[in-house]
């Protein structure tokens, strides 16, 4: 089953706008280095186009920059390192000149259901994984905001827009301004959910994110770019060029935009031609219609297996996922293995609240409602083949 079309929902890998993947093969064909305007004037200019359009769909504060990484591990990692170097300086500590040792000490704060990549990071970062606070969630995996602790000029607060398996959308409005009241840095990871904010039925997930510090977001996921396509997007320029900081006698530093200094990455391919190329095709119209498509079709997918006995969905659908559950773990593995070799479409499993679950992620511009039919027959069928 290729990722490509539109019965994949097997994980968050997005499809491929043709004109996003059009525009990618031109660009490696051109090899433009995109580390500085003199190596590569049009993908420095497109970066900055893009940077601009990115700040219009999310509604960001005028202060935001943006980075184009690989995907969001980077995009984390770019974003809690920038956030370090911040919470750091406020403390009269560089991380860049004085290392970590002897350091001022930085809370973490984040809610249970953290993605793994968050976890990664923080370790990367020597914050220390065990020095994590974990505050609770509730029943779909948002954090609960009378459980954080106290705020401080010193603390990091990791939300997310989209958890991995629900994709419940942590309560942003009132916490980022707490945070920013407080002296905290917000971080939002937002890898496929993040997308909410452009479409009009569903921006009202993301109310109040504009007030955090630093966002991580995929185009190879919900905005259906070609792989890899990352964004690291933060609201202080200091900090993010700061940590990611770069110099050398033959860097040639220049008026325009250089993008090294918004990447760990120095020599990097020009992302932002395709990433360019899919907003400009769709248009602020088509992006909304597309993510808002693939709500549809998640709906409709809850809709349709409910009728079916045997069958449960677990998670309230607020955007493009489905938790689908079946009598016992070791049915519902049964099914998973069913539907992939029946081959009319193709998922994968994960735990939710203590139980084996199937993961219906809509993610593809390709996915038509008649799709969703054939998937949930076939959903039936692998049920059927267990008895």
């Amino acid at each position: 089953m290729v990722e490509i079309g539109g019965r994949y929902f097997g994980f968050v890998c997005g499809s491929a706008v043709p004109a996003g993947l059009a525009a990618k093969h031109l660009a490696t064909y051109w090899d433009q280095n995109s580390a500085m305007d003199v190596l590569s004037p049009i993908a420095s200019k497109l970066e900055s186009v893009v940077e601009y359009w990115l700040k219009s769909i999310f509604r960001l504060p005028e202060t935001m920059v943006a980075g184009f990484v690989s995907g969001t591990s980077s995009a984390n990692l770019c974003g809690l390192a920038a956030a370090r170097y911040r919470l750091l300086k406020n403390q009269n500590w560089d991380v860049n000149t004085d290392g970590l040792f002897g350091a001022p000490a930085i809370r973490v704060i984040a809610g249970k259901h953290a993605h793994s990549t968050v976890i990664k990071a923080i370790g990367l970062l020597g914050f220390g994984q065990n020095s994590i606070e974990f505050v609770e969630v509730d029943g779909q995996g948002r954090i609960v905001p009378d459980l954080i602790p106290e705020l401080d000029n010193r603390t990091l607060l990791i939300l997310q827009a989209g958890n991995v398996n629900s994709c419940s959308f942590d309560v942003f409005s009132g916490l980022c301004e707490k945070a920013r009241k407080a002296g905290a840095w917000v971080h939002i990871d937002g890898a496929f959910g993040l997308w909410a904010a452009a479409a009009e039925k569903l921006k009202h997930l993301t109310l109040g994110m504009e007030f955090a510090h630093s966002w991580a977001v995929d185009g190879h996921k919900t905005l259906n770019t070609p792989y890899d396509c990352g964004i690291i997007m933060c609201a202080d320029r200091e900090a993010l060029t700061g940590a990611l900081h770069m110099s050398g006698s033959y860097i040639v530093v220049s008026e325009a935009r250089d993008g090294m200094f918004f990447t760990p990455e120095m020599s990097r391919r020009a992302r932002s031609v395709e990433l360019w190329a899919t907003l400009k095709y769709l248009g602020r119209c088509g992006v909304d219609q597309m993510i808002t498509t693939m709500h549809e079709r998640a709906v409709q997918f809850a809709d349709e297996i409910s009728v079916f006995d045997g069958f449960t969905v677990l998670n309230q659908v607020v955007f493009n996922q489905v938790l689908v559950g079946c009598e016992s773990d070791e049915m519902t593995n049964k099914v998973i293995e069913n539907v992939q070799a029946l081959r009319e479409c193709w998922v994968a499993g994960s735990m939710w609240q203590g139980r084996r679950v199937i993961r219906v992620s809509v993610c593809s511009w390709a996915t038509t409602s008649d799709d969703i039919n054939i998937s949930v027959r076939s959903f039936a069928k692998a049920l059927e083949l267990t008895a």
